[in-house]
């Protein structure tokens, strides 16, 4: 391997870094600060070897690992987009794109095609795995809004209707997943924390 490829693959591997800078609006699960993208990821792929039985039969876990530590790679120049945030979803896209276009680059072409290959994949949730990956990343901010008594909920005045639809695609990844979390959503709504409409 040559000189080059290593020092490309260095410069990833700093870039991404960053991602332990970029917070999200979820508070980890004692609610004692927001959650990093680093920390999410690292908790997405831990729960992926975890709830693997879930998935869709055959599903290829060391993929959709893969695919969870470095979905929000974009997010080191896109920034975390609060899933609620209507305006901000509006350039979410043509901002993640070109967070893609950039970070990816870093690396050899090979790996560059390939990371930003699965993460396209990712994003499309056309394979069993993207579907799969794409209902754990989904999974995961409701247990931590549901075990901070839904606080980052109840700051954003989110609603009860607005978590089913913004969580109902983690039906198709793993249809046993959705039952539990529509299951917690409704205690949330009964205590409170979520508005009921």
């Amino acid at each position: 391997m040559s000189e080059q490829r290593l020092q490309q693959q260095i410069q990833f591997i700093l870039e991404i870094d960053q991602l332990k800078q970029v917070f999200r609006q979820t508070l980890i699960a004692d609610g004692s600060r927001r959650e990093n993208d680093a920390e999410h990821s690292w908790h997405l792929s831990v729960m992926a070897a975890l709830l693997v039985e879930y998935g869709p039969a055959g599903v290829d876990l060391s993929r959709v690992i893969k695919m969870l530590l470095i979905h929000d790679v974009v997010e080191i120049d896109a920034g975390d987009t609060y899933c609620y945030d209507a305006t901000a979803a509006l350039t979410q896209k043509a901002r993640e794109i070109a967070a893609a276009d950039r970070i990816f680059a870093l690396l050899p072409a090979d790996q560059a095609g390939e990371f930003r290959g699965i993460w396209e994949e990712f994003e499309e949730r056309a394979t069993p795995e993207a579907r799969f990956a794409a209902a754990l990343d989904r999974l995961q901010p409701v247990l931590l809004n549901y075990h901070t008594q839904g606080r980052s909920w109840r700051e954003h005045n989110i609603s009860r209707s607005q978590v089913i639809e913004r969580n109902s695609h983690i039906g198709a990844g793993a249809p046993r997943l959705w039952e539990y979390v529509v299951r917690i959503i409704d205690e949330a709504t009964a205590k409170g924390w979520l508005r009921n409409i």
